[in-house]
């Protein structure tokens, strides 16, 4: 997967994370790319860990679970040591 398919893959993912966890959200579209982007790298390295799998193409089923998984992880281990939520 490229540079530009693993920075869409990222938007996407964080974009989903921050909308799974509403209460954990913050930031606009920025923090969701670099919440996505740090949860696929996450999601990938977790993935090839316990599962021995990886982030393959830009149409793979488990590149986009691994990235969501790994952006879930992401915003949520932030929100737990920064101690911010969203005001909503």
């Amino acid at each position: 997967m490229g540079f530009l398919g693993f920075l869409i893959v990222g938007l996407i993912c964080g974009t989903l994370a921050k909308a799974i966890l509403k209460d954990r959200a913050v930031g606009g579209w920025v923090a969701s790319l670099v919440i996505g982007v740090v949860g696929a790298f996450v999601g990938g390295w977790l993935g090839s860990m316990i599962f021995n799998v990886g982030l393959d193409g830009f149409f793979d089923i488990q590149t986009w679970l691994l990235a969501l998984g790994g952006s879930l992880v992401v915003l949520f281990i932030y929100t737990a040591i920064t101690g911010k939520r969203s005001k909503a």
